[in-house]
Parts: C-alpha cells; sequence; structure tokens
C-alpha cells in the first residue's frame, strides 16, 4: 500500500482510508472485525470514524462505532492514523452537537474514551456550523491541539468560502490551522472541482473523500426501474432518505449503468474504476473506502494500483461531465 504525505504537513497515510460508518448497525462487531483485518492486512492504516456513527442509527446509537473501533485496536494504537469528528447531535441537550467550544471539549473527551485512546491523529468538524462564531470554534481546536488530544485538525462537508474563511481567521489568531477536507467525490457528485479542490490546492490541504463509489451505485448494481435494496445504505435506518434523495434519481441510474458498461468494454471492474477515476485527481489525498462485508473491500484495495486506460479515462470525463453542475446538497 503506498503511502503519500498529508497535505503540507509531515504525516504520512496509506492511499486509501478505511470508513467505518457501517460497524455497529448495519455490521455486527464480528463483521466489522473481519473488515478491520482484512484493510489492515492491506496496508490500510489510516482509518476514519466519527462520534454520531453509526450510520442511520441517530442518537441513540452514536458513539457505538466508535467503542467497536477502540476494542479492535487496542494493542494496534501506534500502527495507526485514527480520524474521528464532531458536530452532529449525540445527545438530548441542546449543547449536544455543533462547533461550539463547550461541544467540541465535551466532544473530544468522549470520542477518546470510546476509542480507549489519549489521542487522536486528526479532528474534523463534521460540517459547518453557522450558528457559531468560527473564531470561537477555531480557539477550541486549538485548545485541543495543544492539550495533546489532536495531533492536527481538518473539515469535512464545508463549502469553499467558508473553509477560506476559516483558513483565514485561523492564520489572523494563530492557532491550529485546518490541514484537511473531507468532501463527497465521485463520477456522480463533481461539483467541487470547481472551487473547493482549487481551494485545497492553492491552500497543500489534504482531501480525503468519501462516497467515491456513490453508495454502491458505481458497483454497477442498480438499474433504472428498480427499488432500492434492504440492508444497503438506501434503506438503512435514519440515513435511507440521505441516501436516496442523494443518488436515487433517474439520471444518476442511468449514468451509473452506462459507467459500469464502459468499465467492463475496458476490461476493469466498474468499482476499481470508480474509486482509480478519485485517486488520479492530483488534488486527491487518500480515498476512504467502505464495505459492509470483508470481502468487498478487495476491489477497493485492487484499485489503489490501478492505473486507468486512457481511453477509459477520457470517456468517464465526459460522461459525467454534466456533474460537475447542479446544486451542491450533501
Amino acid at each position: 500500500m503506498q503511502h503519500v504525505r498529508f497535505g503540507r504537513t509531515g504525516l504520512k497515510v496509506s492511499r486509501l482510508c478505511l470508513g467505518t460508518m457501517t460497524f455497529g448497525l448495519q455490521c455486527d462487531e464480528e463483521t466489522s472485525r473481519a473488515i478491520m483485518d482484512r484493510a489492515f492486512e492491506a496496508g490500510i492504516d489510516f482509518f476514519d470514524t466519527a462520534d454520531v456513527y453509526p450510520l442511520g442509527g441517530g442518537v441513540e446509537l452514536a458513539g457505538r462505532t466508535e467503542e467497536v473501533v477502540g476494542r479492535w485496536m487496542q494493542g494496534r494504537r501506534q500502527s495507526l492514523v485514527i480520524a474521528t469528528k464532531a458536530a452532529a447531535r449525540v445527545g438530548d441537550r441542546a449543547w449536544d452537537e455543533g462547533n461550539s467550544r463547550k461541544h467540541l471539549l465535551d466532544a473530544i473527551d468522549a470520542s477518546l474514551a470510546r476509542l480507549g485512546t489519549d489521542y487522536v491523529d486528526l479532528y474534523q468538524l463534521h460540517w459547518d456550523d453557522p450558528g457559531t462564531p468560527l473564531d470561537e470554534t477555531l480557539e477550541a481546536l486549538g485548545v485541543i491541539v495543544r492539550s495533546g488530544r489532536a495531533r492536527y485538525v481538518g473539515v469535512s462537508n464545508f463549502v469553499a468560502w467558508r473553509l477560506a474563511k476559516m483558513l483565514g481567521r485561523a492564520d489572523f489568531l494563530r492557532v491550529a490551522r485546518p490541514v484537511s477536507v473531507q468532501p463527497r467525490y465521485s463520477l456522480l457528485f463533481r461539483q467541487f472541482e470547481r472551487d473547493l479542490l482549487p481551494l485545497a490546492q492553492e491552500e497543500g490541504l489534504a482531501v480525503i473523500p468519501y462516497n467515491p463509489l456513490a453508495g454502491g451505485m458505481l458497483t454497477g448494481k442498480y438499474k433504472v426501474g428498480m427499488q432500492p435494496q434492504e440492508g444497503t445504505r438506501f434503506t438503512l435506518g435514519k440515513a435511507a432518505r440521505t441516501y436516496q434523495e442523494r443518488y436515487w434519481h433517474e439520471r444518476e441510474l442511468s449514468a451509473s449503468t452506462s459507467f459500469a458498461e464502459m468499465a467492463q468494454q475496458h476490461g476493469v471492474v466498474p468499482a476499481q474504476a470508480a474509486i482509480a477515476w478519485v485517486l488520479a485527481n492530483p488534488a486527491i489525498t487518500s480515498v476512504i473506502i467502505g464495505a459492509s462485508r470483508a470481502e468487498q473491500l478487495a476491489d477497493s484495495i485492487a484499485a489503489a494500483d490501478l492505473t486507468l486506460p486512457p481511453e477509459l479515462a477520457a470517456r468517464l470525463e465526459e460522461s459525467t461531465r454534466e456533474f460537475r453542475y447542479g446544486d451542491a446538497v450533501r
């Protein structure tokens, strides 16, 4: 597994990052441990989680995924780069969400306890919180870094102008500066190529995109006229609506079918082609991959060493160009 520099930092991470949001609901603990075993054996030592996971579980299950990851990584902590996130609602109190100083300082301690570690390598804002001043959020992140509870800080699901403003305020305040951004990015969602990815390159930020398979759409198994399958993200608890709104539309279904046909014509497995396409973008540092079964990781792992045939890359670029435009709803 290739390792690359994490933005402008001195840290190096694996080219693939294991996303864990299925652990604890879609995957039971035994299955989750098998997935982590398989990823770790393949050289993936960068894991991403969040305090609100598992996906679809809501407040009632918030934190379960970190607990599953924490139990698995005992005895392995020094061999892993661990990233987690905060901002989502994780409790019933009014302040149990957002990017306020109170919530972030509470949230990092709770995450560390669940993970069974003294620090995380990357602590990320899961999304923007317009109700909290950026200066307050940045100063709280600075406290977390200075205390040693996180080595670096980053953001997820930020639009370009807000991230640019945050970087400027961090420099002005002389506090810990975000070193990474985690956006949604795939052949079916390319809007951030227009502003966020150029900003990241200009500022030297690591980019660790999620949903490179568009929730499984780019594996080629879904077609126009089909209904969402039980047990997938399109039917999973409170996440079902989000994923259906993102991808379950005739345009996306038709495009995913065409994509799979193109990949197969060039002798490439669709899932591998989709991830390889994301990795080929020079702005991308590490791609977050996920699974609900250990055997599903095989194609994702193989994609790390795949160079797309030039003709296929050109066809994919042209056929999905329309996905660079449209609203940026996440």
